[in-house]
This record gives C-alpha cells, sequence and structure tokens, in this order.
C-alpha cells in the first residue's frame, strides 16, 4: 500500500459557505487533512509527499478557461478598487450567455454555488489537491511488475462535484476524473465507484457520453439534497455512454445494513464491467455521526468497504473526499486502511 499527501493542501481555509438560503460555518476545514494523516502514522505507514506531475493532465479534463480563473480569480478580486471581502464568492450564478467581462462576471460563470469560495491561498492546495491524486495514477502508469495495487490519496479540498469548468460542492478540480483520463494513456477500462454520501454529478458530466469509464456511485438521494438536480437512477448515460453511468440513490435514512445492500449492487456493475483499474472516491461522510449524513455507517463499516475493494482483485486508487465530523477522521480511516492490510477478504456476493 502506497499513501500520498503534500503539506500545500493545508492553505486553503475557506472562510463562507453559502447554502439553503443562509450563510453557514464553513465544513471543508484544513483540521481535516490533520486528522487524516493521524491514521497511517497510527498504523506505522509511510505517507509519500506527492511530486509535481504538471498541469497537463488537469486541462486534459477542464476547461483552460476555467483553470485560469482558479489559478487567478483572487488576484483579480482584490485587485477592484472597492472592498469585494475576502474570497472570491458570488451570489450571481450565470454560466450561460456571459463573456466574463470582470472578475464579478467570472465568478458568475465559474462557481456553480455558495459553497467554493477562492481564498489568497486556495489555487495552491487545489492544484496539489490534484497532483496527489496523480501521483498514483502515474504510479501504475509506470509499474510493469503489479506492486502498486492499493494507493490511498489523502485530497483535500475534494474533486468529484467540480465540473469540466465550474467549481461547487467544495471542489473546484475534479481529481477522479483527472487520473481517470490520465490512466487512459495505459489501461482501457478504468471504473469510478464512488461512495461518498453526496452524488459526483462533475464526474457524471465528464463522462457521460463514454464507454470507457464507467461511473457508479451510492450516495444519498439528490430530492432537496445536495447536488439536488443528478443523481437519479434514470440517468444512466448518452450515446456511447448509455449504460455506462449506474447511479444508486439511497433513501434517506438507511441503516449500515441498506448501504452495503446499494454498495453490493455496485460492485456488481464494476465487476461486470471488469476493469482495469478501480478508482475509488471514497466519503467519510456516509458516518453515522457525519453533519451531512444521510445513513448511519460505523467505523467498523469502512473496514468491511475496503474488504470489498480489495476482494475484486484488481488495482484501486483511493481518494479521500467527504467527511465533516472531524473528531473520527482518524479512526475512521484507520478502520478503511485495516481493511486492505487485513488478511481475511469478503467475498462480494
Amino acid at each position: 500500500m502506497k499513501i500520498y499527501s503534500h503539506e500545500n493542501q493545508m492553505l486553503h481555509h475557506p472562510q463562507s459557505y453559502f447554502s439553503r438560503g443562509k450563510m453557514r460555518e464553513p465544513q471543508e476545514k484544513p483540521e481535516r487533512l490533520t486528522e487524516l494523516l493521524k491514521a497511517p502514522e497510527a498504523l506505522d505507514l509511510k505517507v509519500t509527499t506527492a511530486k509535481d506531475i504538471g498541469i497537463a493532465p488537469i486541462l486534459a479534463v477542464h476547461d483552460l478557461g476555467y483553470v485560469d480563473f482558479l489559478k487567478n480569480a483572487y488576484s483579480e478580486w482584490i485587485a477592484v478598487d472597492e472592498d469585494m471581502g475576502k474570497e472570491v464568492q458570488t451570489t450571481i450564478y450565470m454560466p450561460h450567455s456571459n463573456d466574463g467581462l470582470g472578475i464579478l462576471a467570472k465568478a458568475a460563470k465559474y462557481q456553480a454555488d455558495g459553497s467554493a469560495p477562492i481564498g489568497e491561498h486556495s489555487w495552491t492546495s487545489i492544484y496539489w489537491s490534484a497532483q496527489t491524486a496523480l501521483n498514483a495514477a502515474d504510479v501504475l502508469l509506470n509499474d510493469d511488475g503489479g506492486q502498486n495495487n492499493i494507493q490511498v490519496c489523502l485530497t483535500r479540498p475534494a474533486g468529484h462535484h467540480a465540473r469540466k469548468n465550474a467549481a461547487g460542492g467544495f471542489c473546484y478540480l475534479n481529481n477522479a476524473a483527472i487520473i481517470a483520463q490520465h490512466l487512459r494513456q495505459k489501461f482501457q477500462k478504468i471504473a469510478i465507484i464512488d461512495t461518498d454520501m453526496h452524488h459526483g454529478q462533475g464526474i457524471q458530466e465528464i463522462f457521460y457520453d463514454r464507454n470507457d469509464v464507467l461511473y457508479t456511485s451510492v450516495h444519498g438521494s439528490p430530492i432537496n439534497f445536495y447536488p439536488v438536480v443528478a443523481g437519479h437512477e434514470h440517468e444512466r448515460g448518452e450515446g456511447d455512454g448509455y449504460g455506462y453511468n449506474v447511479n444508486f440513490p439511497m433513501p434517506h435514512g438507511v441503516d449500515e445494513s441498506e448501504f452495503f445492500q446499494f454498495v453490493d449492487k455496485a460492485i456488481e456493475t464494476v465487476k461486470l464491467f471488469n476493469p482495469d483499474v478501480i478508482v475509488h472516491v471514497l466519503g467519510f461522510d456516509v458516518y453515522k455521526d457525519d453533519p451531512q449524513a444521510k445513513c448511519a455507517v460505523s467505523t467498523q463499516g469502512f473496514k468491511t468497504l475496503a474488504q470489498k475493494l480489495k476482494a475484486l482483485d484488481k488495482p484501486v486508487i483511493v481518494l479521500v473526499e467527504g467527511g465533516y465530523c472531524i473528531e473520527k477522521l482518524n479512526e475512521n480511516l484507520q478502520a478503511f486502511i485495516s481493511g486492505f492490510t487485513a488478511e481475511k477478504i469478503i467475498n462480494n456476493k
């Protein structure tokens, strides 16, 4: 097992979070990564500092204008000759019929909701979050001996809500999509299995018309729950991609056994696809005490989840994304990692 992170991911520190008609306390805090890093230390596992793979894999997925916005928005924001606040944040959402003339127009074009503000150091963390994920993909591209079957990336900010040209849901660059596309240089078929509490509408959108990348997601029903406009069962893909987008929206309030019933269905879909590599978007926000949870997974449930992924006997890259019960992130990640390192393997039905 290899584990990756980078200290620059700590620099992004959101101060604002506008959701459902009110300002709320930001939940995507640097302290999340501090707690996650305690898990490999407790298990005596090395954390590899990510190296710079470059911007090209990012631009293979995201629009150049959008990436330029993420990189330069803050400097443009503070250059305006009036008090604009400490972060790039908009209450105007106009992705179309918008020429992007001025930083407010650019924010209206590229920020999809009120949960993805951009501060002074946000781009640095956003960039290194993507690079952390890319390090795992790069290892697989250069590994001829099959020695790196399990890799875990401690990434923040997360990525699965980020669209090709829009930030939202605490996400800016879509790490899962970026590494899936990067892996296609060598591997024919990539499966993304997403078990975050929220549907990854960004991943769905990016690969919706493709059959070389399977996206399957287990998440809370999006009815009156983020992302609210995507993640329904009838969304199956289009064109060549029809059937390669498979959603398993859970009714709100399911228990752990019901959660795993949905996970098992997703795993069966992945097995049928028979991918070369699996990318797992892991959300600890399915934990029973998480403020975002609409289900009730226990700490030991994360060990079970890892065992199910291990039983697929494929290279797996894990992206640790959601999870906002900060005091439990260390314990929950330890349980998840132990599922990969334990001798006993759960056989998926």
